[in-house]
């Protein structure tokens, strides 16, 4: 018989900061779930890619955006608005930023952020 798990989020199994937010990790039942807290001035380009040295995000992510307002630019061109309340699949292959001055809030369920802002190597 399985035991039951309880984690929370105030006490993250890891968190990895880079600029203007961070990644919280919660290992659970041998999958994970993050939440990311990206502040104003937040863009992946700036922000992440300087870490991992990809031309775009090169992971897919499957999240609830729980506040703030997101732009997705995909490596095709077309553009996306994400915002609070709003449930998203984002394949491999993109750039987003923070729109405006509220942080962008969201737990993704992909497992993905396992390796966010992580040093290629």
């Amino acid at each position: 018989m399985k035991n039951v798990e309880v984690k929370t989020f105030s006490k993250p199994d890891e968190v990895r900061t880079f600029p203007h937010g961070r990644i919280e990790l919660v290992r659970i039942n041998g999958g994970t779930v993050g939440r990311a807290i990206m502040e104003p001035g937040w863009r992946w380009k700036t922000s992440v890619q300087p870490i991992v040295k990809t031309k775009s995000c090169e992971l897919a992510h499957f999240q609830y955006q729980l506040k703030g307002v997101m732009k997705v630019i995909m490596d095709d061109g077309s553009e996306h608005t994400i915002k609070a309340g709003e449930v998203s699949f984002l394949p491999e292959g993109h750039d987003a930023w923070v729109v405006g001055d509220e942080a962008v809030e969201v737990i993704d369920f992909h497992g993905s952020f396992d390796h966010y802002a992580e040093a290629h190597g």
